[in-house]
């Protein structure tokens, strides 16, 4: 399918096609054995400038957006979604960045973010607080100069391999959801240490850690926007971030249908090959139209999203304001349902186009050395991470009904 493309954006496709076939298919394996990080395959994709795409050429990036980070996801995705994860988990650091964050905030970490020198991961979740981010615990006091933080928090991607994470801490327990706060923290910085290292059953090649704060005190420079701001930015986070687990998805899904095609060609039962069988043929159609139909959603949802995310970028940089007052002022809309309708469609995609290529494959699907069942294994967490798909389908039906119920109103004065 044809999706009009710019220049730029095919050849951006193509370097990541190119890193994907050529540096990570060779070494999938290894690092899903080993779990070791893959830093050498890093190096590769900062050198490529992919970790660059969506970020404003101001902090040193090639000046795209949600679309340009989605081509990039999917397309490493499809050898292997584990390495991919580490371009997507630093997006997640620097979306609130970009988002929220004062024009010296945003030269201070983007460019890092936007070279590779530095790779950035986002952590809000705690062993009390998954879906129900309001659930807290950790805290931060302001303290002269600085914040005190202490807590945990857990189910951190690309963990100690980070250096920069954005950390969301409560800095007024007695407001409930409007005391959390959001700060940019650093690695080494003094009370902050690793517990735990998760041991997942896919997407093994990120590693996934606990993190601790103990009397760790952040500048409060590194405060985000404002204090009790911090719902508000991770939910715009997540909003500008789900397309790119879609693109993770999809691309699982669609790697995964490219080795099962490869091999029912070959393989013959019955004195001819598995694909010539209609009850194959039936799945890898219902395969490749699922695919499609999510591939479209996303392109169109990411092209959309971006018709108003990069003027009020423009905007922020001309006038010295964060992204979010200049989307305010351009009176720009949530995304809430689009996104999250991306993430559950791609998904839940990923999941069953997986689950039936280890099925179309028979026996050598279910193998570790067939790359099939680590596509199935890796596609799980994508229904998962950023919001579960039931949360997403509740956030979706409530955007649903807001919009009814602005629309009747709107009726209503009119008539």
């Amino acid at each position: 399918m044809d999706y009009g493309l710019t220049e730029q954006q095919r050849e951006i496709v193509e370097l990541a096609r190119q890193i994907a076939q050529k540096k990570i298919k060779p070494v999938r394996e290894h690092y899903d054995k080993t779990e070791e990080f893959p830093w050498p395959i890093v190096e590769e994709i900062a050198k490529a400038d992919l970790f660059a795409v969506y970020l404003p050429e101001e902090c040193g990036g090639l000046g795209g957006g949600t679309l340009e980070l989605a081509l990039v996801a999917e397309e490493l995705s499809k050898a292997c979604g584990g390495i991919a994860l580490s371009v997507a988990t630093s997006a997640l650091c620097a979306i609130p960045i970009l988002l929220y964050g004062t024009p010296q905030q945003r030269k201070r970490w983007l460019s890092e973010l936007a070279s590779g020198k530095r790779l950035g991961a986002f952590t809000i979740t705690e062993p009390g607080a998954g879906s129900d981010a309001t659930a807290t615990k950790a805290a931060a006091r302001l303290d002269g100069d600085h914040y005190v933080l202490n807590g945990i928090k857990n189910f951190c991607s690309t963990g100690s391999a980070a250096e920069l994470y954005t950390v969301f801490a409560s800095t007024n327990p007695n407001r409930g959801a409007r005391g959390i706060s959001a700060f940019v923290v650093e690695k080494g910085t003094p009370g902050f240490t690793f517990g735990k290292k998760e041991e997942k059953m896919g997407i093994r090649a990120n590693s996934t850690y606990e993190l601790v704060f103990e009397n760790c005190r952040i500048p409060k420079e590194n405060l985000l926007y404002k204090e009790g701001y911090g719902l508000f930015v991770a939910q715009d986070t997540f909003d500008c971030s789900r397309p790119g687990v879609a693109a993770q998805a999809l691309g699982i899904a669609q790697g995964a249908l490219d080795e099962t095609l490869a091999y029912i060609r070959m393989r013959k039962q019955f004195g001819q090959s598995i694909s010539s069988f209609q009850a194959i043929q039936h799945m890898m159609a219902d395969c490749a139209t699922s695919i499609e139909a999510g591939r479209a959603l996303l392109y169109s949802t990411c092209r959309a999203m971006d018709r108003e995310l990069k003027p009020a970028v423009d905007k922020a940089i001309q006038e010295g304001t964060t992204v979010f007052e200049a989307m305010e002022k351009l009176g720009s809309r949530r995304w809430t349902k689009e996104s999250g309708m991306c993430k559950v469609f791609c998904s839940d995609t990923a999941m069953r186009v997986t689950t039936d290529c280890v099925q179309m494959c028979g026996g050598i699907g279910y193998m570790r050395d067939f790359p099939v069942e680590k596509y199935m294994r890796d596609a799980k967490i994508t229904q998962i991470y950023e919001g579960t798909n039931q949360i997403q389908r509740n956030e979706i039906a409530m955007m649903m009904i807001k919009e009814a119920a602005s629309k009747s109103r709107k009726e209503l004065v009119s008539a």
